[in-house]
């Protein structure tokens, strides 16, 4: 009855537009209260440890740091050097632009492990160039939306960073190497619907007029960035600093790109950097704490081990079990952000995933997947939403152009179910 009144309070708090780290909270805090109410107000003390014990853990210390490189690098002109020089190799004509606008937000992956930073990066430069060549504007901004969804399997990712919080047995070096061969397939595969579409429906008229940069001033242009990725992924696997202090060298990489190379950040842009930094890891870091408490609240009442029992002896074997799950998380995707599905149902899949030995890591970049798939499916894509915004059109606006991304990117999520080796082989070849 208790664990009926915990599910049924969270929906309906969510139902009525509460918060969802709030939501979180004050479901676990009621059950908690009742099923230690015989103890009166002596049971409520697991509410504040949990809620200290879900935010005390080291690697969340990434978290800030690696937003706070998205907010950088969107205000230091990075995107707009990188797409010089993408076009410059790639060239103009149709369907150019969104390929352009794709491959940049997957470079830009390797930076910054925020999806709607880096749809705001790569979106205020390629959603106004795709404008002036003569793509919609929704199109434009499902490109967008869509293209940031890699920045959470391509290194460094927040979304990695969580899941390893979770479940001990995957350690973030471990995830950050499992999601890089998944996240350029997820990003090849997106370029091959856009370019059709583009081409399908002769948008990007104007392109083929429009000067192509010379490719050699745009390569010393974008070089600094190029550098960026090389200088956090190599230094983790050279061993000169955790995944938590590559977070901190990439923010004063950013700002001595930024304030002394392009000199696009002046010392009075700090404070807007640090708060909007600032705002959006409080948000994150504040459900976390708050889903810490309904966790608890999950293994109190003795939750997790009959569902996941049930779920197991349904009969549906192995695979149907991970397409039931798979089909579950797509729906709940479209109206819950990814960092939310993870605290909310990785500790009901925990033990599921132990039933069937399923590699943690190949489990945590399937889970990831489909969390990129939700950033960019409506109603509640978060990626969209940033693009939308940015390309002024609503978001209902943008459907025709999602699906077919989205069949592209599910497709590739069934190569990596059907052979783990895709997520499994680079962290063995590297010794994780």
């Amino acid at each position: 009855m208790t664990a009926t009144l915990l599910f049924a309070l969270f929906i309906v708090a969510m139902v009525i537009g509460v918060p969802i780290g709030a939501a979180l909270g004050l479901a676990g805090t009621v059950a908690i209260a009742i099923a230690n109410a015989d103890i009166t107000w002596m049971g409520l003390l697991a509410v504040p440890q949990n809620f200290f014990a879900g935010l005390g853990k080291y690697t969340l210390l990434a978290v800030p740091m690696f937003v706070l490189v998205g907010s950088i690098f969107d205000r230091s002109g990075v995107a707009a050097r990188l797409v010089n020089f993408a076009v410059a190799i790639v060239g103009r004509g149709p369907g150019m632009l969104p390929l352009v606008a794709i491959a940049v937000a997957m470079f830009l992956g390797g930076i910054s492990g925020s999806g709607p930073a880096n749809a705001a990066a790569v979106g205020g430069v390629m959603i106004a160039a795709m404008r002036r060549a003569g793509y919609p504007p929704s199109f434009s901004a499902s490109v967008v939306g869509a293209a940031a969804a890699t920045d959470i399997l391509i290194p460094p990712s927040v979304a990695f960073i969580i899941y390893s919080v979770l479940v001990p047995g995957a350690s973030v070096p471990a995830l950050f190497a499992a999601g890089m061969v998944p996240g350029v397939l997820a990003g090849l595969a997106l370029i091959v619907p856009a370019v059709w579409m583009a081409r399908r429906h002769r948008m990007g008229a104007l392109e083929a007029d429009m000067p192509r940069p010379p490719l050699w001033k745009s390569l010393r242009e974008a070089s600094w960035g190029l550098a960026a990725p090389v200088l956090i992924l190599g230094g983790m696997r050279a061993g000169w600093f955790t995944p938590t202090e590559a977070a901190v060298v990439a923010v004063f990489y950013g700002l001595f790109v930024g304030m002394v190379i392009y000199r696009t950040i002046h010392w009075r842009d700090l404070f807007d950097i640090l708060r909007e930094a600032g705002e959006l890891s409080a948000v994150i870091l504040l459900v976390v704490s708050l889903a810490g408490i309904f966790a608890f609240s999950l293994s109190t009442l003795g939750v997790i081990d009959p569902v996941a029992s049930a779920i197991v002896n349904s009969g549906l074997g192995e695979y149907g079990v991970l397409l039931l799950l798979i089909l579950l998380l797509i729906t709940v995707g479209m109206f819950l952000d990814g960092i939310s599905i993870f605290l909310i149902f990785v500790p009901l899949l925990m033990p599921i995933m132990e039933h069937y030995r399923w590699d943690p890591v190949w489990f945590g970049v399937i889970l990831t997947l489909k969390v990129a798939l939700g950033q960019f499916t409506p109603p509640l894509a978060v990626n969209l939403m940033v693009s939308c915004r940015i390309a002024g059109v609503r978001m209902e606006s943008t459907v025709r152009w999602v699906w077919p991304m989205l069949l592209a990117m599910g497709a590739v999520m069934l190569l990596v179910i059907a052979f783990p080796p895709l997520a499994l082989w680079l962290p063995a070849r590297l010794g994780y």
